[in-house]
């Protein structure tokens, strides 16, 4: 005779209610974590633990981003740069959750508007540059622990999930960080693997910069959720929801997230942020959002709300920003030279990087290709001309 199997500590308490078992979303977003108020205010007992060095040089990231930023534009915008992707009003949210990781073992995923994570976890300056310019090379990060950029949305979700399956079973004290957007989770790719690492425990934290609009998509055309954070919990793990724009916040969310994770509790973690500058340098944001809307905004600017933590806890008078940009604007001098000297290695770069052996037919190819040249060297010349970006 079959015993009764009592399914309730699996299943959930029966009831006769269909209202009590229905699962409904709150009428209003979830509460964003927050540490410093728009206007500068806050609680000092309530701030991580960082002494005066390590804020001076948070405030020093935030600064270095906004140059890169205005850089690389002004770079595209005279042709001597690809379509770039700025992180301008986003500061707080790219380098806060980056200076909560370990940059000897965590493994940083990109997706392409984090300039300053990729500098901070051990990317040169000069191959931000040329990554933006389509040189291969500079995608390679055979000294850093940064996957490739993932422009393809979602693409790296998986990949990174696996690598922190891998390290968790190498017992290794790590984790995946993977950026991305609010658009992502539109995507099958993060559906999946975020579900995969809810069942395997993995060390993920999933980071998103949920900016506002996913190019010209707002976020509510993307979703009927009230929030990036609170589809975690289809996936069995947490969701924390913190103010994108107040840096200490993000890092203190972040570094909590990470020490679950490492623990084998993944997190997702959204940042409530806004994208002040186009999708790329190739969009026109006038086209989907108003400049009233813009103005609003900036008035969250993290930056000025950062500067302000600086001058109450008595830190800003050791602080020159003058000279911090004229200092970040000179190493991107050196930088862009670095990066202009650069030799491409020729025609077989086109084929290297497919297999660890050519095959034939890439052989054939290339061949085919350098007979092309050498009867017709005007081609090579057009592809150094061409227009780019």
């Amino acid at each position: 005779m079959q015993e009764d199997i009592d399914i309730t500590s699996d299943h959930g308490e029966a009831t006769s209610s269909l209202d009590a078992a229905t699962l409904r979303q709150h009428e209003t977003a979830p509460a964003r974590y927050q540490l410093v108020s728009p206007d500068g205010n806050y609680d000092a007992g309530t701030l991580p633990d960082l002494d005066d060095e390590e804020l001076r040089d948070l405030f020093r990231w935030m600064v270095r981003q906004r140059v890169v930023d205005e850089r690389m534009v002004k770079l595209q915008r005279r042709g001597e740069m690809g379509t770039y992707a700025s992180g301008r009003g986003q500061e707080a949210s790219i380098i806060g959750c980056v200076y909560a990781l370990d940059a000897d073992r965590d493994w940083l995923f990109p997706y392409g508007r984090e300039a300053t994570a990729l500098l901070k976890h051990g990317m040169a300056l000069r191959d931000l540059l040329l990554y933006w310019r389509g040189v291969m090379d500079a995608n390679r990060f055979e000294d850093s622990n940064i996957f490739p950029m993932s422009i393809a949305i979602g693409t790296h979700i998986p990949v990174g999930v696996g690598q922190a399956w891998g390290m968790k079973l190498d017992g290794a004290d790590a984790v995946s960080a993977m950026y991305f957007g609010e658009g992502h989770p539109s995507t099958g790719e993060l559906q999946s693997g975020m579900n995969f690492a809810g069942v395997i425990d993995a060390p993920a934290l999933f980071y998103c910069q949920n900016n506002q609009y996913a190019i010209s998509q707002p976020f509510e055309k993307q979703t009927n959720a009230r929030s990036v954070a609170q589809k975690a919990i289809a996936w069995g793990f947490d969701g924390i929801r913190v103010d994108g724009n107040d840096v200490l916040a993000v890092y203190d969310a972040c570094r909590s997230a990470r020490e679950r994770a490492v623990d084998g509790s993944p997190v997702l973690v959204e940042a409530v942020t806004y994208r002040l500058d186009a999708h790329t340098t190739n969009d026109d944001p006038s086209l989907y959002r108003s400049d009233e809307e813009v103005e609003r905004w900036e008035a969250y600017d993290p930056v000025d709300r950062f500067r302000s933590v600086l001058k109450a806890e008595g830190v800003w008078e050791t602080v020159d920003e003058d000279a911090i940009r004229d200092e970040l604007n000179a190493e991107f001098d050196r930088a862009k030279e670095a990066a202009d000297a650069y030799e491409s290695g020729g025609v077989d770069e086109l084929f290297t990087y497919l297999y660890e052996e050519m095959p034939p037919e890439l052989e054939r190819q290339l061949a085919e290709f350098e007979a092309l040249l050498e009867e017709r060297p005007d081609v090579m010349e057009y592809v150094d001309d061409r227009p780019k970006g």
